[in-house]
């Protein structure tokens, strides 16, 4: 650093022109605005991390996919929770008393149409039940391929005593959701099995290729 006259400023090896004092203001001032930058940077960070989480909860409150499927694991634990309160009866094993009860004897095979539901779900609840003592078994007289099952007395019990909370539960969805709703409700419900249920092609995307 060159030494001047009074009044003058020191001058900068590489900057001839350039006092040393506003080079040094200079870089006070760069590691300033690069503090608060980096400081802005981690506060973006955590005031975006939220923003992020809420617009990818919105995005997934239209996937089809997963809300059907949370509706029925929530349908599910509603009912399982129900039906402990009135005995030890699983859901599968009060939807085969419920079809025994309106509609039997009936075959596993049409208990699984009426259901929409696993021909082995019902298959595997059939042997416990009978040896509670709720069903019995017959070879069909028509397909001797196929069981009848039928409903007991015991069976039949069981039913009455565990329908009243089940009943309160329907009568429950029937102030929530109208006739009309529920009309529209099945379409769709039609509508997105078919959908499901049909085959797509290997590679979805190459429908949409030019």
């Amino acid at each position: 650093m060159q030494r001047l006259g009074a009044g003058k400023w020191p001058t900068f090896a590489g900057f001839p022109h350039a006092p040393l004092q506003k080079l040094c203001d200079l870089s006070r001032k760069y590691s300033a605005d690069l503090i608060l930058l980096k400081g802005d940077h981690m506060t973006n960070q955590i005031r975006t991390r939220p923003d992020k989480v809420k617009a990818r909860q919105l995005e997934q409150n239209r996937n089809l996919f997963g809300r059907l499927s949370a509706a029925a694991l929530a349908s599910r634990v509603q009912a399982q929770r129900m039906l402990k309160s009135a005995g030890e009866l699983s859901i599968t094993e009060w939807r085969v008393l419920w079809d025994l009860a309106e509609a039997g004897p009936l075959t596993v095979t049409e208990m699984a149409a009426i259901q929409h539901t696993d021909h082995a779900l019902i298959s595997r609840a059939i042997p416990m039940m009978v040896r509670k003592g709720y069903a019995t078994t017959s070879v069909s007289q028509t397909d001797r391929r196929q069981s009848l099952i039928e409903l007991t007395d015991q069976g039949r019990d069981v039913f009455n005593q565990t329908s009243v909370v089940m009943s309160a539960r329907r009568a429950a969805l029937s102030r929530t959701f109208s006739e009309d709703d529920v009309d529209t409700f099945i379409k769709l419900i039609d509508r997105f099995e078919a959908f499901v249920e049909a085959p797509l092609p290997e590679n979805p995307t190459a429908e949409a290729a030019p």
